[in-house]
């Protein structure tokens, strides 16, 4: 089977915008969640999110696109940019079909609701309904970068909430070893607003600890929910053939990918995580004693995260392998948490460092080696788990480059 590698990257998250700011606070703990400044949070039971500071979308997209976009998409559309330019790719010297794009989304559809409700409120029921705009959001995203950079092969969006970002990255996978010579796929998600704070709110989920470094704290003792965030991680792929041929520096292989989908709650059956990571695993030709660290899910509710532990050391066994959840620093940001967390994998693997569980105090009950500092360590194999409301579950395998053609200096 044709191996995939990723050869560019496009970063922006509540820790930085571009892959070298968000690797440097990462690893410096730099906790970036806080109270929210995009709205008045004053009359909701929890005030604080992970929001990207510093974007100024003047700056990196054309003026014509700013009117018929949202905050969401220019950051979708900045970290294509990106991802593109980091790959080395000049666009239009494609051909026509030569790549495709595949991204996800969930929450970041509700910014863009709340304008067209809003303008639903002024205009009356001849305007777009609100359903007619989140089917025209979820297909803008892959639609907008699809035209800016002219990608015209496959082309979708997937919609699996925090699972979704590696989702669609297994998606893009499977067109290039169906024969697309490249890909763009990730996620980018967010954006919070008070129509989507309300819906968040009903999972019943987020913490409403008011200290920001106390706000999510996954595998903690006090953990009691998690706090939402925006941001995330497109990612262009390719055959490893292709990008020997281009010379073309390599960040890591996608090696393994499963997913699976939970049962019903009180079916009786259990969670269904671990078969994905097995699937995994199997798919990548590894056992579990080879993986040299996992990006955990880390839901940061005490029934989630035991389950996510109990499933860890069925296939680890107890402190059996370094286990990290770095978006302990800014969120969990929907579609794009997984994305960011995959990006994160692949800077470790560069960078011999195992960024840490910021704030963090392991409860003993989880018997989890939690990475709390950096951790300085060879990384060549690294399992990224997600969760997605709903019962959504995914695990992706990434393995170090071989050889010279790894990424090296500044990202």
């Amino acid at each position: 089977m044709t191996s995939t590698v990723i050869t560019g990257m496009g970063v922006l998250a509540p820790t930085g915008l571009g892959a070298a700011e968000h690797w440097r606070n990462t690893v410096a703990a730099h906790c970036r969640i806080g109270r929210i400044s995009r709205f008045e949070p004053d009359g909701y039971p929890c005030r604080n999110a992970g929001q990207i500071e510093g974007f100024v979308p003047e700056e990196h997209l054309p003026s014509r696109l700013l009117p018929q976009t949202d905050h969401m998409t220019r950051l979708a559309l900045t970290a294509a940019d990106w991802a593109v330019k980091d790959a080395g790719l000049d666009t239009g010297d494609l051909p026509e079909y030569a790549m495709g794009v595949v991204t996800a989304s969930s929450a970041g559809g509700f910014e863009f609701g709340q304008r067209e409700l809003q303008a639903l409120w002024s205009k009356g029921p001849a305007h777009v309904s609100v359903y007619q705009s989140f089917a025209w959001f979820y297909a803008v995203n892959s639609g907008q970068i699809s035209i800016r950079h002219g990608l015209r092969g496959p082309s979708g969006v997937l919609v699996t909430e925090q699972a979704g970002g590696l989702d669609a990255i297994a998606q893009a996978k499977r067109h290039v070893t169906d024969g697309i010579p490249l890909m763009l796929g990730g996620g980018v998600d967010g954006s919070p607003c008070p129509w989507g704070w309300v819906a968040q709110l009903t999972s019943g989920r987020i913490s409403s600890t008011e200290a920001p470094e106390r706000a999510y704290l996954p595998f903690d003792a006090d953990a009691d929910g998690h706090v939402p965030g925006e941001g995330g991680a497109l990612f262009v792929m390719e055959s490893a053939q292709s990008a020997r041929a281009r010379g073309a520096s390599v960040y890591g292989e996608i090696a393994g990918y499963a997913a699976t989908f939970d049962p019903p709650p009180g079916s009786g059956r259990p969670p269904t995580l671990g078969r994905a990571v097995e699937l995994a695993l199997e798919q990548a030709k590894l056992s579990a004693a080879e993986v040299d660290v996992v990006f955990a899910d880390g839901a940061g509710t005490p029934e989630l995260d035991r389950r996510e532990s109990a499933m860890l050391r069925d296939l680890f066994g107890p402190y059996g392998v370094p286990v990290t959840v770095p978006k302990s620093l800014t969120g969990r940001l929907g579609a794009g948490g997984a994305a960011l967390d995959l990006a994160t994998a692949l800077l470790a693997m560069r960078h011999g460092t195992i960024p840490p569980t910021a704030n963090v105090r392991p409860a003993p009950e989880h018997e989890l080696d939690l990475v709390v500092r950096p951790r300085k360590t060879a990384v060549s194999t690294a399992l990224v788990l997600a969760r997605g409301h709903g019962g959504f579950n995914a695990a992706m395998v990434i393995r170090k480059p071989a050889g010279p053609e790894g990424k090296g200096g500044p990202c």
